[in-house]
C-alpha cells in the first residue's frame, strides 16, 4: 500500500468508533502527510469521504487555498499593499477575522450538525500569514460533530509542524498519519 492508501484506511478505521461526546479541541482530527504528496492527497480526498458516508456520517468540504488572495483582493489598500507588502503586518490580524466569518458562514450554508464531518482543505496555505493552530481554535467551538484538517507536515512525539517548517506547538487533536500503526489507539 503506497502512504496516500494507509492513511485513507487509519482514517477508516478511526471514523468509524462510535462518537462520544468531547470538548471541541477533542473532536479535531488531523490528517497528517508529507508536504510532497499534497496534490496526490487532494486527488484522493474524495476517499475519506467515502468512509465518512461509509461510517454513517455526512461530509462538507471547506477549502481555504483560495482565501488569502480573497482576504486581500478585498481590502480597500489592495495595490497598496502589493507596491508595499510590509504594511501587511498591520492587517494580517484581520486575516483569521475573515477565515472565522467565512467558515460561519459555510456551515451555516451547509447546514451542518453533530453527525457532519467538516474537512478543511488547504490549510498549507495559511503558512507564513498566521498559524494553523489559531484557525482551528476558532473553528473547532463551531463544529458540533468533526473537524478534519488536512495537514500537509509532520506529527512527532505529539507536536505538529506545518510543512516541516514551524517548531510544532502540542495539540489535543487526533493524529491520523500513513504509519502502518494507528496514532489514535
Amino acid at each position: 500500500m503506497d502512504k496516500i492508501e494507509i492513511l485513507t484506511k487509519n482514517f477508516e478505521n478511526y471514523i468509524k468508533i462510535p462518537w462520544t461526546d468531547a470538548a471541541a479541541l477533542q473532536r479535531v482530527i488531523f490528517s497528517v502527510y508529507d508536504k510532497t504528496i499534497e496534490r496526490r492527497v487532494r486527488l484522493r480526498k474524495e476517499e475519506f469521504k467515502i468512509a465518512t458516508i461509509k461510517a454513517g456520517h455526512t461530509w462538507e468540504e471547506f477549502d481555504l487555498t483560495d482565501i488569502f488572495a480573497s482576504w486581500l483582493t478585498s481590502q480597500r489598500y489592495t495595490k497598496e499593499y502589493f507596491s508595499n507588502p510590509e504594511y501587511l503586518n498591520t492587517l494580517l490580524p484581520k486575516f483569521l477575522e475573515y477565515i472565522i466569518k467565512e467558515f460561519e458562514t459555510f456551515l451555516s450554508e451547509h447546514s451542518v450538525d453533530g453527525n457532519t464531518v467538516v474537512a478543511v482543505i488547504g490549510a498549507g496555505t495559511l503558512f507564513g500569514f498566521l498559524k494553523v493552530r489559531e484557525a482551528v481554535e476558532k473553528m473547532a467551538p463551531l463544529v458540533e460533530g468533526r473537524l478534519l484538517i488536512f495537514f500537509p507536515g509532520s506529527f512527532e512525539n505529539n507536536n505538529y509542524r506545518l510543512l516541516d517548517a514551524y517548531d510544532g506547538w502540542n495539540y489535543h487533536a487526533v493524529p491520523i498519519t500513513s504509519d502502518d500503526k494507528a496514532d489514535y489507539i
